[in-house]
């Protein structure tokens, strides 16, 4: 008989209209957290939590944390987790903010977004839980936002907009997030070959010439080679390449198609094309890829699904 897989929750949000972050602040978030919540969940945005009182322990994927009040929570989107009260010591209160970190970045780096994905790709590489003493500015910046949003005084989505860009800074600075593009090559992506790059982000899946891209930046194919290798580090061919398997690692997360599914998918003309340049950029097999501890998306795929609205 197989076996029966766990059962794991996803419970998704939605950021209000007009606004950057939803908050979940206020008494109602004083309550005995997990005992009558057995399974673990994830969440379709990024969480931001900060312990305001009670004890109890935060598991994180496969790993348990004892939390105390002034502790930091967090945790990307489709991140295993559960907070779990501690028994016999009252209720703890929590206060969250649930927001996607592009729209952040974005506005952080606008029309750069090669750059942004850079850094989304570092802050969803792993969770993390600390004393707000490890991380002061970051932490008063939490308090300060879902302080902002239990009052909601006037200008405070103004107010809130720029704590969430300076936060975003520190979030980055402790994902240790940093680009191999110098300010003056990003300047250059984002104008010279910022068309091919777009080109690249939709057209994936259909067969690229290096032609087309330098004809789309007016540019001879000798001299589109040249400026996109100094820009980018890496030739034009490798760039659509690293696209593509960025997008069947995306595929793989969520899905369970077979590989030369996934290959078909993402513009791969075979499996064979798919698993060697794989192997180039990530040194690993698509299928050791799927399977890997790290990779802890792809550990969704061991449970059975339910989805809740909110809480």
């Amino acid at each position: 008989m197989a076996k029966k897989r766990e059962v794991m929750e996803l419970r998704f949000y939605d950021v209000p209209q007009n606004e950057m972050v939803l908050a979940l602040v206020g008494e109602s978030w004083i309550r005995e957290y997990g005992h009558d919540e057995p399974n673990m969940h994830f969440h379709n945005l990024y969480e931001i939590g900060y312990c305001k009182d009670g004890t109890g322990k935060l598991v994180l994927d496969e790993t348990a944390f004892f939390y105390k009040p002034g502790m930091v929570s967090l945790i990307p989107a489709s991140y295993p987790h559960t907070t779990i009260s501690e028994e016999g010591k009252g209720p703890s209160y929590w206060e969250y903010l649930f927001l996607d970190p592009m729209m952040v970045i974005a506005k952080l780096y606008p029309g750069d977004e090669m750059y942004q994905r850079e850094i989304l790709q570092g802050i969803n590489r792993r969770a993390f839980f600390m004393e707000e003493t490890e991380c002061p500015v970051l932490a008063a910046q939490i308090k300060m936002i879902l302080d902002e949003m239990r009052r909601k005084n006037a200008h405070y989505k103004e107010a809130v907009e720029g704590m969430l860009l300076s936060m975003m800074v520190e979030l980055i600075r402790l994902s240790e997030v940093t680009s191999e593009l110098s300010d003056k090559r990003r300047k250059v992506c984002s104008t010279q070959i910022s068309a091919a790059l777009e080109y690249v982000r939709v057209a994936y899946a259909k067969p690229i010439r290096i032609e087309e891209l330098a004809n789309i930046c007016q540019m001879s194919e000798t001299h589109f080679r040249r400026v996109f290798e100094a820009c980018m580090n890496m030739s034009p061919m490798d760039y659509i390449n690293l696209t593509r398997i960025q997008i069947s690692c995306e595929l793989m997360k969520s899905g369970n198609d077979s590989m030369d599914v996934v290959a078909n998918k993402v513009g791969f003309a075979n499996t064979s094309t798919f698993n060697r340049n794989f192997k180039k950029f990530l040194n690993t097999s698509p299928y050791q890829w799927k399977i890997s501890p790290e990779n802890y998306e792809g550990k969704l795929l061991n449970y059975n699904i339910s989805a809740l609205k909110g809480w």
